[in-house]
């Protein structure tokens, strides 16, 4: 209402000028100018009284800020099977395959929320709560936080100028409702965090019984950031990836009749060092299981194998046409995950910020499982994001 009466003044103020200037030409110079002015202060005086009139709309609209996400790809993909009965296969599709949108709140000092909803085409294809916590910091009196609600676990870095996810983010990355209490001060960093996971050990009620840590270092100088850290999780198998490869088996054994359980928690560790020289982006992590995880198959323990996976990558970013630009290798690797994820990848990618906001890029994935299976994937991205 307020904004339709600024503009519908400011629309007849300017026809009154013009019809003046036209059919009233005794008007002098000054005379002009003072009516422009006097305009100016009625319109100053207008916002003034919608920001006095409404102050509470006023102080939240600064409060709050939006950010966002949309990628759209083309891909096409073709799998060579080892076994010679297997028929091998090729397939394309365009696929909108995120959308993303993220609300930061800031409620008072040293009080802010965070929510980010969440859509992606490969999955249910519903909009659920990706992220959602309340975050208490004690800002420059008080190097600590505390972090309450649900987001991803500080158990990995996972940093990539891939349009694919690394391997060790395949195995690694946990999203759960959790309480982390951190810090960070003088470029050291730590947290850790207690959480009820989705696999529980055989025979043992649901409690908060999972937790973690992080600790690490990050520098920053000019032409020159590093970022070193190490993580620990009591239970690996509770992540994303790994969490429901092993419900898939134990849906599997229940076809036949059998019931596969876990018996233990398997306890994980991962470390990362980010550097940045330059124009150069080099990037190496690990995340792997300490210990074979132990099952019950019918109540009968047998053995299973320590996962774990890599990721080494080479970025450069520079200029073409005054547009950043970036071309990346990586080799990406897993050791004893079966039909899980790749035991070797290789991935070459290049990106172009063709204008503000939005990157185009390009990425030639080729990979090769345990059983030696290949796949070779060609992947085009156009993405926003804001």
């Amino acid at each position: 209402m307020g904004k339709s009466l600024i503009v519908a003044t400011i629309t007849l103020s300017l026809i009154s000028v013009v019809v003046t200037s036209a059919f009233a030409q005794e008007l002098s110079n000054d005379e002009l100018l003072a009516r422009i002015t006097k305009l100016e202060e009625k319109l100053a005086g207008q916002t003034n009284n919608e920001t006095k009139t409404n102050p509470a709309l006023s102080s939240l609209a600064q409060r709050i800020s939006f950010n966002g996400l949309i990628e759209v790809e083309g891909v096409y993909g073709k799998t060579n099977f080892d076994e010679p009965t297997l028929n091998d296969e090729d397939s394309s599709d365009i696929t909108l395959a995120t959308v993303e949108l993220g609300v930061d709140v800031a409620i008072a000092k040293h009080v802010s929320g965070h929510v980010v909803l969440l859509w992606e085409e490969d999955s249910d294809e519903s909009v659920e709560v990706d992220e959602g916590f309340i975050l208490i910091d004690g800002e420059e009196r008080f190097p600590a936080y505390l972090r309450a609600g649900k987001f991803y676990l500080p158990f990995g870095n996972f940093t990539s100028n891939m349009v694919s996810d690394p391997l060790t983010l395949e195995l690694g990355e946990i999203n759960e409702s959790a309480v982390e209490i951190g810090f960070k001060q003088g470029g050291f960093y730590g947290a850790v965090y207690f959480f009820n996971g989705d696999i529980d050990e055989e025979g043992q009620d649901s409690h908060v019984d999972n937790y973690g840590a992080t600790v690490g270092y990050t520098l920053e100088q000019e032409n020159f950031n590093v970022d070193v850290g190490a993580h620990y999780i009591n239970n690996l198998i509770d992540s994303d990836g790994w969490g429901d490869h092993f419900e898939e088996e134990v849906d599997a054994a229940a076809l036949n009749n059998d019931t596969l359980e876990l018996n233990d928690y398997v306890d994980g560790f991962g470390a990362h060092i980010v550097i940045d020289i330059a124009n150069f982006t080099l990037i190496g992590e690990y995340i792997g299981a300490l210990d074979d995880p132990e099952y019950l198959l019918n109540g009968i323990k047998i053995k299973g194998d320590a996962i774990a996976a890599w990721n080494t990558e080479v970025c450069y970013t520079f200029d073409v046409a005054e547009r950043e630009t970036s071309v990346a290798i990586a080799y990406q690797g897993s050791d004893d995950a079966g039909d899980f994820i790749a035991e070797s990848r290789y991935v070459a990618a290049a990106s172009v910020a063709v204008i503000d906001y939005t990157t185009v890029s390009l990425e030639y994935l080729h990979e090769k499982f345990e059983n030696d299976d290949k796949s070779d994937i060609v992947t085009a991205q156009l993405a926003i994001e804001f």
